[in-house]
This record gives structure tokens, C-alpha cells and sequence, in this order.
């Protein structure tokens, strides 16, 4: 059934707004966005909220503002002054109920009376028997509607026939339709159902290529077969593989530590986001590992998709954001780092901040490790005097080796109170037999933690009056120790 297509591509990306926007659909909607952007196609947002129980307005806009933040944007809408916003299924019921009028009316669909508790008897005699769960057509071929008795749905006569289409990723598909059953497609003619509407949706925006998850494969021949029924063409389909669990479980879209914007949250670049999702299930041919969003465009193809399932790395993620990170210049990285400042309770002050993150960004694997490495230029933690000691020396020789390095710190000018005026300085009173016993208590005492940047840099951001108050609050407490 399926052929080849000269059309301009006509992608499309269909969430339903019933859960957070996860890392699944952000890739499958990424995919479908570099092939058309490839291609130079169009990308269709349609949003799938025919289910009113279950979707949520909070939801949908998570979508917009996940993909927003990704950088995918679509191309058309049905509101033409712009800018689009996405089509909404439940904006389109009367063009569904129309198309369900077609198919009762040719006879290609049907009422069903069929109670929930008459459905589930049938299934469990099935079962009984070993065989697999199928609606046995008791209304299909009714002549009139049973007297007394409600229609329950709407239901697709599905043929005994092989279903086979050819999957640009998987190759071959073929399906046994006559273990299907009749299908529902509607609960009523108001209330169209998923295989229904996707597939009145897919034709009358006349989509060339469904990318999609493997999940949705076993949908494919009951689209192809209501498609047939109601005369629109046959897109090409590309089911790329799910993304995987380290343990290669599924990854659930219910786990809130798999929605995107958590990720954004904590500190991800989306440009970062972006090429690590590219790369769960695509490689390109060259062995790269960075590529920014033009090259993976212009580097996309359905081709180098896999079919295994993607597993999720969360280390190769985090080295994937550091480089990103690396990329930023410190004023830049400053002011994408102000929202994480200011929920940290510290200055939000881009040029307050910039000097400290010029000194600690370097360990940082995502925005929101920096504010945590930078408190201490802000505030002094507590800490034990013992810290102030090196190593095996003496603890008597703290308090001394403090107090020459302030002494040398003290005569550079403040004009001067920078990294070379510093190190000179503090290089007149440090044996190099021995540099840890002054620079150890110097650094403890400008941080007050075992670990933290170079003591010269660290004066460099806290300025001459902070780092002298700071030492001599360390003599004093080192004074206890000898």
C-alpha cells in the first residue's frame, strides 16, 4: 500500500496533553523537525486532546514551552495572523463527525450495543480458550438497532486481510488484520477516538512521512486500513526506537525526572538538550559527538536511524552540557546563570556574579552546580579550625603562616589586588619546600572548604577588604589550635 512521494515533506508532531512533555516526545518531535528542516518541509504541531477526561490546558503549554525552549518551531496553524498557534483536535470535531457520517453511511463502520460487561465476558470465554482478546462482530451486520438497547461506540469493520507497509527504518512490515477484531473509532460521533482522528488529521494535512515511536507500529495497519476507507493517500512511516533505561527498561513519560523542562531547570543548555537527543537512536556518519543545530540538519537521515532502543546516558548528557558550557563566555554564562542565583538566595547581579563564575566554572556540569561552587564567595561557611592545617604540619604553625601571608597581602594597593600583584606577594613568604602550609590555610580560610579555586583567585573576586576580614577571622581561629 505504501509508494514513494515527490510532494514537498509534510512531518508532523502529535502530543497529547496528559503528562509532562518527556525526553521521548521532545526526540520523536526533534526527529521530525530536522528531517522537514532537511528537507525543507514543513513541521505540523497538531495537538491530540480529544481526551477531555485526561488532557490538561497546564499540560499543552508545557509542550509549547518545552519545544519553544528546544529551539522547534512549527510552520502553519490555524491561526493564520500569527504566530501559529497548533492545531487542537478538539477544535476539529466537526470535521471528524463528518467523516464518521461517511463511513456509517457506506457501511464501512457501524453502532455497537455491546455493553462493557457483554465485552468482557466475551474476552475471558476467549481467554479460556487461549485465544487472543477480538470483538466477535455481534453488530456488525444489524439490521436495525436492538429494541431498548443504547449505542455504546462507533466501530471500524476492519477486513481479514495482510496489512504490509514498508518502514523506512525497520523495512517490511506486514500484519494479520483478521486478529484485530472490528475497532472502535468513536465512542459517538462527537467523540472520535485516536486511530480515527489522527488519520482524518494526517490526510487532510496531507502529511508525507509519520515519525513516530516504535510503540505506535501496532497502530500502523488499522491507520492504513480506516486511510483506505476514507480515500486519502498513504504517508511513508518511520518508527524510530524508544529510549531505554540504563537497565534498557522503557522509559516512562510519568516519571517527573524524565520531563524536559526538569532538565532545563536544573541546568541544561538547550542547545546541549538538544544534540544529546539527537543522538538517542541517530548518528551521523562522520564520528562526532558536538554538533550544533544547524550541522544537524544539514546531517540528518532517517537511514542512520537504529532500530535497537536508544539507551539513556546520563553521563554522556552531562559531558554534552559541560562542553556547551565551555562554549559560553563569562558574560554570557553570568547572565544564563541569574535565575539560578537569585533561587539560590544569592546576589542576582550580572556583574556581581561574573567574577565568581569566571572562577569556578570550570567544575561545573550544569547551570545549577554553579551558585552551589560560588556560595562562599557571597558567604563565609562555617568550618572547623582543624581544616586550616596541612597535611602533617604542626598546628602551632597555622596562626604564623597566616598571619606573614596577610601581612604581604596587605601591602598590595588595591588597584593592584589582582592575580600577578597577588602571587607576587604572597611568593616573597612561601618556602617552596613547603608551599602547602601557608597556601592550605590561606585557601581554607578565603573559602572555608577543603576544596575551592586558587587563593590568589579567589582574593581576585572577593576584593582586598573581604579576603583581610577573612584571614583574620582564621588567625583568630587558628590561635586555639597550637
Amino acid at each position: 500500500m505504501a509508494g514513494t512521494h515527490e510532494k514537498p515533506v509534510r512531518v508532523r508532531m502529535a502530543p497529547s496533553p496528559t503528562g509532562h512533555l518527556h525526553l521521548g516526545t521532545a526526540r520523536t518531535a526533534l526527529f521530525n523537525w530536522l528531517f522537514a528542516r532537511q528537507r525543507g518541509g514543513v513541521f505540523v504541531l497538531r495537538i491530540e486532546d480529544t481526551d477531555v477526561e485526561r488532557s490538561k490546558k497546564e499540560y499543552e503549554e508545557e509542550i509549547l514551552e518545552g519545544l519553544a525552549w528546544l529551539g522547534i518551531t512549527w510552520d502553519e496553524g490555524p491561526d493564520v495572523g500569527g504566530p501559529y498557534g497548533p492545531y487542537r483536535q478538539s477544535e476539529r470535531k466537526e470535521i471528524y463527525k463528518r467523516y464518521l457520517a461517511q463511513l456509517l453511511e457506506k457501511k464501512e463502520a457501524y453502532y455497537c450495543y455491546c455493553t462493557k460487561e457483554e465485552l468482557e465476558a466475551e474476552k475471558q470465554a476467549l481467554a479460556a480458550q487461549g485465544l487472543p482478546p477480538k470483538y466477535g462482530g455481534r453488530c456488525r451486520d444489524l439490521a436495525a438497532a436492538p429494541a431498548g438497547r443504547t449505542p455504546q461506540v462507533i466501530r471500524f469493520k476492519v477486513p481479514e486481510v495482510k496489512v504490509e507497509f514498508h518502514d523506512l527504518i525497520r523495512g517490511k512490515v506486514s500484519f494479520d488484520a483478521g486478529l484485530f477484531g472490528d475497532i472502535v473509532i468513536a465512542k459517538d460521533l462527537d467523540n472520535p477516538l485516536y486511530n480515527f482522528a489522527v488519520v482524518v488529521d494526517d490526510g487532510l494535512m496531507e502529511i508525507t512521512h509519520v515519525i513516530r515511536a516504535e510503540d505506535h507500529i501496532s497502530n500502523t495497519p488499522k491507520q492504513i486500513l480506516i486511510r483506505c476507507a476514507l480515500g486519502f493517500s498513504e504517508p511513508l512511516y518511520a518508527h524510530i526506537p524508544l529510549i531505554l533505561n540504563p537497565d534498557r527498561s522503557k522509559m516512562s513519560k510519568r516519571f517527573a525526572d524524565t520531563a524536559l523542562l526538569d532538565y532545563r531547570n536544573t541546568g541544561y543548555l538547550s542547545e546541549a538538550m538538544m544534540n544529546f537527543l539527537a543522538f538517542l537512536g541517530w548518528h551521523p556518519r562522520e564520528d562526532e559527538d558536538i554538533l550544533a543545530p544547524a550541522d544537524l540538519i544539514s546531517r540528518f537521515d532517517l537511514e542512520r536511524v537504529q532500530k535497537a532502543g536508544a539507551v539513556f546516558d546520563q553521563e554522556k548528557m552531562n559531558w554534552l552540557n559541560r562542553e556547551y558550557l565551555k562554549k559560553l563566555d563569562d558574560e554570557n554564562l553570568a547572565e544564563a546563570l541569574v535565575p539560578f542565583f537569585r533561587a539560590a538566595g544569592l546576589p542576582d547581579d550580572v556583574r556581581r556574579i561574573r567574577p565568581a563564575v569566571a572562577a569556578v566554572r570550570s567544575r561545573a556540569e550544569k547551570l545549577s552546580d554553579v551558585p552551589v561552587s560560588a556560595r562562599f564567595f557571597f558567604e563565609l561557611p562555617p568550618y572547623e579550625p582543624s581544616l586550616l592545617v596541612w597535611k602533617k604540619a604542626a598546628p602551632a604553625t597555622v596562626a604564623p603562616a597566616l598571619a606573614r601571608a596577610r601581612a604581604a597581602i596587605a601591602t598590595v594597593p588595591d588597584a593592584d589586588f589582582k592575580r600577578e600583584a597577588l602571587s607576587a606577594a604572597i611568593g616573597g613568604v612561601v618556602d617552596p619546600a613547603s608551599r602547602g602550609e601557608v597556601l592550605w590555610p590561606l585557601r581554607v580560610a578565603l573559602s572555608g572548604q577543603a576544596t575551592s579555586p586558587d587563593p590568589v583567585d579567589i582574593m581576585g573576586v572577593l576584593g582586598k577588604e573581604e579576603s583581610l576580614r577573612r584571614i583574620d577571622l582564621a588567625v583568630a581561629a587558628a590561635s586555639g589550635l597550637a
